[in-house]
């Protein structure tokens, strides 16, 4: 639970996550009088954090990387180099600048966390940025059918309807950075993302899952506008809801922020080619699960349809004041 502060601190609030979505959320979140912890997943095992993790046995980089970089305080010129990912050189192809400036700080600090909390001061990092275990997990579902799909990365590609996420080992300890900013958050946001691969991956570490449910801080979830083929074929609102209820014993949230606003039928025609739709709200569902729903037109559309930042911080920060307000 936050502890009394004095009027004119800001709240604090802590994100839970990985993948695109946080990224373009902690954007808009960082332009905001927020004290920001973003805790986020150890589960990738795809690509340059992959081969890097197996390789220098630390965290996989790649979501931390996506993170700092969007709460980095830098000229913009700098976040594209972090996020510059080399096309060419034997061993270097396929690997972005800023996850090996993270496996460099990693072997000049001689610990991974200590590693981020330096690159964060370098790059004035608006918030704290965390991994949720100094230790890499492998992300395991169990499907529908029974069978076992290993690996976060080869999960959506299974072609099968996913019963359940677990991850080993499943005794993984929270980093106690993590677990005390979530007793102190006054807001606890996840989502919007991958759900079976960057938000439950977090909730499967045992004892940051238990001070998530106990805490008493307002507790949101952004939902993804669009399904993802291989995790949430369909799924509704409400189906998001339940599969993290499912994974973690309890309903958590007490608002769901939605989007409402049209999508072009060119734009889901295009996403549909990729076998995904638009997330259904059912309304009644979501509201008797105890959740208050928060719908806008939230999207934007260049090359893919992503979360309007700005309008989006707006919502979360009235809910993080409202509560706020209350507890005076």
């Amino acid at each position: 639970m936050a502890e009394d502060r004095g009027k004119g601190a800001r709240p604090k609030i802590v994100v839970i996550g990985g993948g695109t979505g946080l990224s373009v959320m902690l954007r808009g979140l960082k332009q905001k009088p927020l004290d920001i912890t973003a805790i986020v997943t150890v589960a990738d095992d795809g690509g340059s954090s992959g081969i890097l993790r197996d390789e220098m046995q630390i965290p996989p980089p790649g979501d931390i990387r996506n993170v700092l970089t969007a709460l980095a305080d830098v000229e913009p010129m700098l976040s594209q180099m972090l996020q510059h990912r080399f096309n060419s050189g034997s061993g270097l192809a396929g690997h972005s600048l800023g996850n090996l400036i993270l496996a460099a700080m990693k072997e000049i600090t001689g610990d991974f966390v200590s590693g981020v909390r330096e690159l964060s001061r370098v790059l004035a990092v608006r918030g704290r940025v965390l991994p949720a275990s100094n230790h890499s997990v492998i992300l395991k579902a169990e499907m529908e059918d029974g069978t076992i799909v290993e690996g976060e990365s080869k999960i959506p590609q299974a072609g099968k309807k996913i019963k359940r996420v677990s991850i080993e080992p499943a005794d993984v300890e929270p980093l106690d950075e993590a677990i005390e900013a979530i007793e102190e958050a006054d807001a606890i946001l996840m989502g919007p993302g991958s759900l079976y691969t960057s938000i439950l991956p977090n909730l499967l570490v045992p004892k940051l899952a238990e001070t998530v449910v106990r805490s008493e801080a307002v507790k949101i979830f952004v939902c993804n506008v669009m399904t993802q083929p291989g995790e949430t074929d369909h799924y509704s609102v409400s189906d998001h809801l339940q599969a993290i209820c499912d994974h973690v014993g309890h309903d958590l949230f007490d608002y769901v922020i939605v989007n409402n606003g049209s999508i072009p039928p060119q734009v889901q025609q295009k996403y549909a080619e990729e076998g995904a739709e638009v997330v259904r709200l059912d309304l009644e569902a979501v509201t008797s699960r105890g959740c208050r729903v928060i719908a806008d037109r939230l999207v934007l559309f260049r090359t893919y349809l992503r979360h309007d930042a700005d309008k989006l911080s707006r919502h979360i920060y009235d809910l993080v004041q409202r509560r706020m307000s209350e507890k005076e």
